[in-house]
């Protein structure tokens, strides 16, 4: 019985990018531009793209396989595009590979929220309006500060 090496079982070899998983990441997040209509409504969220990979290293045949619209699909398709992957080496076969990944879009910075206040520095003091008996409502006055 001969015993076949690790390297033997891999009879195609799937084009890689160069540096790896990490540098394509890296090179996502370099590379994306936020849409404008994305960042007016606020959306975030993942789109989903399969593309082929020649065996030159050329990118064909784009799919957006889930999408969240105002412009992030597009961006997807044209961030994908820019990629480069190194030819993949078949014993001089061509070989296309079918490739997925996610694009991440998430808005740059959180909307601050939003408080408005005022402050009484002099509070009058009247005597409440007087109410009929058996009347059901009650109101209360807070005062912060110095009582003089």
């Amino acid at each position: 019985m001969t015993h076949k090496s690790k390297k033997d079982k891999n009879f195609i070899v799937m084009p890689q990018y160069p540096g790896g998983n990490a540098a394509l990441r890296k090179f996502m997040d370099e590379n994306i531009r936020y849409p404008d209509e994305a960042l007016e409504k606020h959306i975030e969220g993942t789109v989903h793209v399969s593309y082929t990979v020649s065996n030159e290293g050329k990118i064909e045949d784009i799919i957006i396989t889930k999408g969240i619209g105002y412009g992030c699909d597009e961006e997807a398709i044209r961030l994908i595009l820019l990629l480069k992957y190194e030819p993949a080496n078949n014993r001089g076969m061509k070989v296309r590979s079918s490739m997925r990944t996610r694009i991440n879009f998430k808005l740059p910075f959180a909307p601050a929220p939003v408080v408005q206040y005022s402050v009484v520095t002099k509070v009058d003091k009247k005597k409440p309006a007087e109410k009929p008996a058996g009347s059901n409502s009650y109101s209360y006055t807070i005062t912060f500060g110095n009582n003089s």
